[in-house]
């Protein structure tokens, strides 16, 4: 069996690829997506995911059926907003995420998260 999968979706590949290596470091794999199509793609060949870090910045209010579709294949998901705001926490749990984080977020804070979600 393969490891479990972090799915880290996020618009800037920048930021993508320094999560990754933070989450690889710390004994993760991952799989980053940086496109709504992307996206689909990865929700549907998900075997081994077993969380997905949702950063919102440079995506729409379509994000949001993606979430309704990780939610209806069992891929738990926490989101990553720019700022807090009660409109984004009333979608995000609308949509099922298994919780909600605001920038700027450090790796300390993230992998706290991550354990939590993971039950590890």
């Amino acid at each position: 069996m393969k490891n479990p999968v972090i799915l880290i979706v996020n618009a800037n590949r920048s930021e993508l690829e320094t999560f990754a290596k933070e989450l690889e470091a710390e004994g993760y794999a991952t799989v980053g997506v940086s496109s709504l199509k992307e996206l689909g793609r990865a929700i549907t060949v998900q075997e081994n995911t077993k969380l997905a870090l949702l950063d919102l910045v440079g995506f729409d209010k379509s994000i949001w059926k993606y979430c309704d579709r990780m939610n209806k294949v069992k891929i738990p998901f926490i989101v990553i907003a720019p700022q807090r705001s009660p409109a984004i926490q009333r979608d995000s749990m609308k949509h099922g995420a298994n919780g909600l984080l605001v920038k700027p977020l450090g790796i300390k804070e993230l992998i706290e998260h991550i354990h939590a979600a993971l039950g590890d």
